[in-house]
Protein backbone atom coordinates (compact mmCIF):
# COMPACT_ATOMS: atom_id res chain seq x y z
CA UNK A 1 0.00 0.00 0.00
CA UNK A 2 1.52 3.49 -0.87
CA UNK A 3 1.69 5.76 2.27
CA UNK A 4 -0.03 8.87 1.66
CA UNK A 5 2.53 11.95 0.84
CA UNK A 6 2.46 15.81 1.49
CA UNK A 7 -0.10 17.80 -0.78
CA UNK A 8 2.69 20.52 -1.62
CA UNK A 9 6.04 18.91 -1.81
CA UNK A 10 4.66 15.19 -2.80
CA UNK A 11 7.69 13.52 -0.93
CA UNK A 12 7.34 13.80 2.96
CA UNK A 13 4.95 12.17 5.00
CA UNK A 14 1.84 14.56 6.40
CA UNK A 15 1.93 15.44 9.68
CA UNK A 16 -0.87 17.63 9.52
CA UNK A 17 -3.97 18.93 7.77
CA UNK A 18 -3.40 22.69 6.45
CA UNK A 19 -7.19 24.49 5.95
CA UNK A 20 -5.49 26.79 3.75
CA UNK A 21 -5.17 24.37 0.83
CA UNK A 22 -7.69 21.64 2.37
CA UNK A 23 -5.25 18.91 2.46
CA UNK A 24 -2.52 17.16 4.72
CA UNK A 25 1.36 18.17 4.36
CA UNK A 26 4.66 18.15 6.37
CA UNK A 27 5.79 20.20 9.41
CA UNK A 28 8.42 21.19 6.63
CA UNK A 29 6.23 23.00 4.33
CA UNK A 30 3.84 24.37 6.91
CA UNK A 31 6.72 25.68 8.27
CA UNK A 32 8.39 27.12 4.53
CA UNK A 33 5.14 27.96 2.59
CA UNK A 34 2.75 29.31 5.43
CA UNK A 35 1.81 32.78 4.40
CA UNK A 36 4.29 32.57 1.19
CA UNK A 37 2.26 30.33 -0.83
CA UNK A 38 -0.74 29.48 1.30
CA UNK A 39 -3.22 31.81 2.14
CA UNK A 40 -3.60 31.01 5.93
CA UNK A 41 -6.73 31.11 7.88
CA UNK A 42 -6.31 32.85 10.69
CA UNK A 43 -8.09 30.70 12.58
CA UNK A 44 -5.73 27.93 11.98
CA UNK A 45 -4.36 26.35 15.21
CA UNK A 46 -0.90 25.73 13.40
CA UNK A 47 -0.79 29.57 12.29
CA UNK A 48 -1.73 30.54 16.01
CA UNK A 49 0.90 28.61 17.56
CA UNK A 50 3.33 30.10 15.43
CA UNK A 51 2.49 33.61 15.76
CA UNK A 52 3.85 32.70 19.48
CA UNK A 53 7.53 32.05 18.54
CA UNK A 54 7.45 34.30 15.01
CA UNK A 55 10.64 36.28 14.71
CA UNK A 56 9.61 39.30 13.09
CA UNK A 57 12.10 40.83 11.29
CA UNK A 58 13.13 45.02 11.58
CA UNK A 59 11.83 46.97 9.34
CA UNK A 60 14.29 47.64 6.05
CA UNK A 61 13.30 51.45 6.84
CA UNK A 62 12.31 54.28 9.99
CA UNK A 63 9.14 54.08 10.89
CA UNK A 64 6.82 55.93 8.41
CA UNK A 65 5.76 59.49 8.54
CA UNK A 66 8.61 60.74 10.92
CA UNK A 67 6.97 64.33 10.38
CA UNK A 68 3.82 63.17 11.94
CA UNK A 69 3.85 63.14 15.83
CA UNK A 70 1.78 60.67 17.89
CA UNK A 71 2.61 60.93 21.11
CA UNK A 72 1.32 59.33 24.28
CA UNK A 73 -0.90 62.04 25.17
CA UNK A 74 -2.03 62.20 21.51
CA UNK A 75 -2.77 58.58 22.27
CA UNK A 76 -4.20 58.87 25.26
CA UNK A 77 -7.21 61.38 24.48
CA UNK A 78 -8.03 59.80 21.02
CA UNK A 79 -8.10 56.22 22.57
CA UNK A 80 -11.40 55.98 21.48
CA UNK A 81 -11.07 56.70 18.02
CA UNK A 82 -7.82 54.79 17.45
CA UNK A 83 -9.67 51.19 18.80
CA UNK A 84 -12.79 52.49 16.26
CA UNK A 85 -10.78 52.67 13.24
CA UNK A 86 -8.21 49.88 14.27
CA UNK A 87 -12.05 47.78 14.09
CA UNK A 88 -12.16 49.43 10.81
CA UNK A 89 -9.29 48.03 9.59
CA UNK A 90 -9.25 44.67 10.57
CA UNK A 91 -13.30 44.07 8.75
CA UNK A 92 -11.88 46.14 5.60
CA UNK A 93 -9.60 43.37 5.40
CA UNK A 94 -11.70 40.69 6.60
CA UNK A 95 -14.23 41.54 4.54
CA UNK A 96 -12.13 41.31 1.19
CA UNK A 97 -11.06 37.78 1.51
CA UNK A 98 -7.48 36.80 1.73
CA UNK A 99 -6.05 40.93 2.05
CA UNK A 100 -2.61 40.43 3.31
CA UNK A 101 -0.92 43.00 5.70
CA UNK A 102 0.72 44.73 2.67
CA UNK A 103 -2.65 45.41 0.98
CA UNK A 104 -3.56 47.41 4.06
CA UNK A 105 -0.31 48.94 3.83
CA UNK A 106 -0.84 50.21 0.68
CA UNK A 107 -4.63 51.07 1.85
CA UNK A 108 -2.80 53.02 4.91
CA UNK A 109 -0.20 54.99 3.11
CA UNK A 110 -3.11 56.19 0.49
CA UNK A 111 -5.28 56.86 3.20
CA UNK A 112 -2.33 59.06 4.49
CA UNK A 113 -1.35 60.75 1.66
CA UNK A 114 -4.87 61.80 1.25
CA UNK A 115 -5.27 63.04 4.80
CA UNK A 116 -1.70 65.28 4.38
CA UNK A 117 -2.96 67.00 1.05
CA UNK A 118 -6.39 67.92 3.44
CA UNK A 119 -4.01 69.19 6.19
CA UNK A 120 -2.51 71.63 3.18
CA UNK A 121 -5.56 72.95 2.21
CA UNK A 122 -6.03 71.03 -1.01
CA UNK A 123 -8.72 68.15 -1.38
CA UNK A 124 -6.73 64.87 -3.36
CA UNK A 125 -7.99 61.34 -2.93
CA UNK A 126 -5.10 58.76 -3.52
CA UNK A 127 -6.10 55.33 -4.77
CA UNK A 128 -3.79 52.96 -4.35
CA UNK A 129 -3.30 50.70 -7.51
CA UNK A 130 -3.22 47.59 -5.75
CA UNK A 131 -7.05 46.19 -6.21
CA UNK A 132 -7.33 44.62 -2.93
CA UNK A 133 -5.75 47.46 -1.52
CA UNK A 134 -8.32 50.00 -3.18
CA UNK A 135 -11.09 47.50 -1.87
CA UNK A 136 -9.27 47.92 2.07
CA UNK A 137 -9.32 51.59 1.17
CA UNK A 138 -13.12 51.71 -0.06
CA UNK A 139 -14.69 49.82 2.86
CA UNK A 140 -12.71 51.94 5.84
CA UNK A 141 -13.96 54.95 4.19
CA UNK A 142 -17.19 53.88 4.26
CA UNK A 143 -17.18 52.89 7.85
CA UNK A 144 -15.65 56.12 8.73
CA UNK A 145 -18.18 58.53 6.61
CA UNK A 146 -20.87 55.89 9.09
CA UNK A 147 -18.80 56.72 12.09
CA UNK A 148 -19.27 60.58 11.66
CA UNK A 149 -22.46 60.71 10.85
CA UNK A 150 -23.66 58.23 13.83
CA UNK A 151 -21.04 60.71 15.92
CA UNK A 152 -23.16 64.06 14.32
CA UNK A 153 -26.79 62.19 15.15
CA UNK A 154 -25.58 61.51 18.69
CA UNK A 155 -23.82 64.17 20.16
CA UNK A 156 -24.34 67.20 17.35
CA UNK A 157 -20.96 67.39 16.87
CA UNK A 158 -20.27 67.73 13.19
CA UNK A 159 -17.07 66.06 12.16
CA UNK A 160 -13.96 64.72 14.14
CA UNK A 161 -10.98 66.55 13.15
CA UNK A 162 -8.72 65.29 10.06
CA UNK A 163 -5.64 65.74 11.61
CA UNK A 164 -6.83 63.57 14.88
CA UNK A 165 -7.73 60.66 11.63
CA UNK A 166 -4.04 61.40 10.59
CA UNK A 167 -2.69 60.78 13.77
CA UNK A 168 -4.03 57.38 14.18
CA UNK A 169 -3.67 56.20 10.82
CA UNK A 170 -0.10 57.22 11.09
CA UNK A 171 0.14 55.35 14.73
CA UNK A 172 -2.09 52.01 12.57
CA UNK A 173 0.31 52.25 10.08
CA UNK A 174 3.73 51.89 12.35
CA UNK A 175 1.73 49.22 13.87
CA UNK A 176 1.58 47.49 10.56
CA UNK A 177 5.28 47.79 9.74
CA UNK A 178 6.41 46.35 13.61
CA UNK A 179 4.09 43.57 13.19
CA UNK A 180 4.49 42.39 9.21
CA UNK A 181 6.47 39.09 9.74
CA UNK A 182 7.78 39.85 5.79
CA UNK A 183 6.06 36.95 4.36
CA UNK A 184 4.54 37.95 0.78
CA UNK A 185 1.00 36.76 2.39
CA UNK A 186 1.82 38.62 5.99
CA UNK A 187 -1.77 38.54 8.08
CA UNK A 188 0.27 38.64 11.32
CA UNK A 189 -0.70 42.54 11.88
CA UNK A 190 -4.13 41.71 10.86
CA UNK A 191 -4.12 39.07 13.41
CA UNK A 192 -3.27 41.59 16.17
CA UNK A 193 -6.04 43.74 15.31
CA UNK A 194 -8.64 40.68 15.93
CA UNK A 195 -6.54 40.61 19.49
CA UNK A 196 -6.95 44.19 20.11
CA UNK A 197 -10.38 45.21 18.82
CA UNK A 198 -13.79 43.48 18.60
CA UNK A 199 -15.08 42.86 15.10
CA UNK A 200 -18.77 44.08 16.12
CA UNK A 201 -19.42 47.92 15.62
CA UNK A 202 -18.56 50.12 17.97
CA UNK A 203 -20.53 53.05 18.87
CA UNK A 204 -18.55 56.52 18.99
CA UNK A 205 -17.68 58.07 22.63
CA UNK A 206 -17.44 61.48 23.31
CA UNK A 207 -13.54 61.18 24.49
CA UNK A 208 -12.53 61.14 20.61
CA UNK A 209 -13.96 64.18 19.31
CA UNK A 210 -13.08 68.07 19.49
CA UNK A 211 -15.02 70.16 22.09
Amino acid sequence: MERPKCRLCETRAPRRFCPGIGGDICSVCCGTEREVTIDCPLDCEHLIAAREHERIPAPDCEMPYPEVRVTEQFLSGNRELAMATGQMLLIAALTNGHASDFDVRDALDALIRTYKTRDSGLVYETRPANPMAAAVQMRFEQDLDKFRETLAQQSGVHSIRDNDVLGVLVFWARAERSRNNGRRRSRAFIHSLGNLVPPEPRRPQGAIIEA
